[in-house]
């Protein structure tokens, strides 16, 4: 069952009284549970059209639905909403509250949530057990400046769960970190989607989009080929190989 599928997606933007088409009629579905990359050269629209299919950027035209609505006609205050407590987010650039803890930023989105009536002692239960679960509690009091990218980066994942939400969106995840500190991040994200959580990243980097059931890859705006990872090639290195196979093909 399919949790988003955009229809004849377009993004234009005016530029210097030029029309410039970021996206030209883009459709795709995503199932549930499923884990997704998009990849692409630069400027090819990855992140656009990860903006415009979780309501963060406004398509010109087409349609995205999610859950069975169409998250084009909702109006600020329900995307708002709607991205609160259905959806999360991890960015390349982690931000973070510099006047919070870990801990504190984690606990944010339960506490902007209107929906979650339960006491902050509850909340603080629920961030703890998101933070140990993603090996980092023994940084819940520390300032955000006090640890390594790969622990802020789990952080931001910790935060992102802190709603339930049913998709994660990921722009360029690992972008910001080492080799080791992204392995890491990975297998976190690797173990929420195995839970049941689905995921859609856009990412530059073919270890990373390895890890994803599928891979969708974008040309000037316009998907130009899928990569549907083989279910009996279960070593990670041979599907890394034919991933990069596959990307070389498309021009990558």
């Amino acid at each position: 069952m399919a949790i988003i599928e955009a229809r004849n997606l377009c993004k234009t933007y005016i530029v210097d009284k030029r029309q410039n088409n970021v996206l030209k009629n883009v459709s795709f579905q995503v199932e549930k549970g499923e884990m997704v990359a998009i990849m692409g050269p630069s400027g090819s629209g990855k992140s656009t059209l990860l903006y415009s299919v979780s309501g963060m950027d406004r398509a010109t035209s087409g349609e995205v639905m999610f859950d069975g609505k169409d998250i084009t006609k909702l109006n600020e205050n329900q995307l708002a909403e709607l991205r609160l407590n259905k959806m999360g987010f991890i960015f390349q650039q982690m931000f973070m509250m510099k006047n919070l803890s870990i801990l504190d930023n984690v606990l944010l989105p339960a506490i902007e949530s209107k929906k979650d009536l339960s006491p902050r002692k509850e909340k603080v239960v629920k961030a703890e057990a998101l933070m140990r679960k993603l090996g980092i509690i023994e940084v819940a009091d520390n300032d955000i400046n006090e640890v390594s990218g790969g622990q802020l980066q789990r952080a931001c994942i910790a935060r992102s769960m802190m709603n339930n939400p049913d998709i994660l969106f990921a722009d360029e995840p690992t972008g910001a970190l080492n080799r080791q500190s992204s392995i890491e991040v990975m297998d976190e994200l690797t173990k929420l989607n195995k839970d049941g959580t689905t995921i859609m990243m856009v990412t530059h980097d073919s270890k990373v989009a390895a890890r994803c059931s599928r891979v969708l890859y974008i040309i000037d705006g316009q998907i130009a080929g899928e990569f549907n990872a083989n279910k009996d090639i279960v070593d990670q290195k041979e599907k890394e190989r034919a991933l990069k196979n596959w990307l070389m093909e498309m021009g990558w």
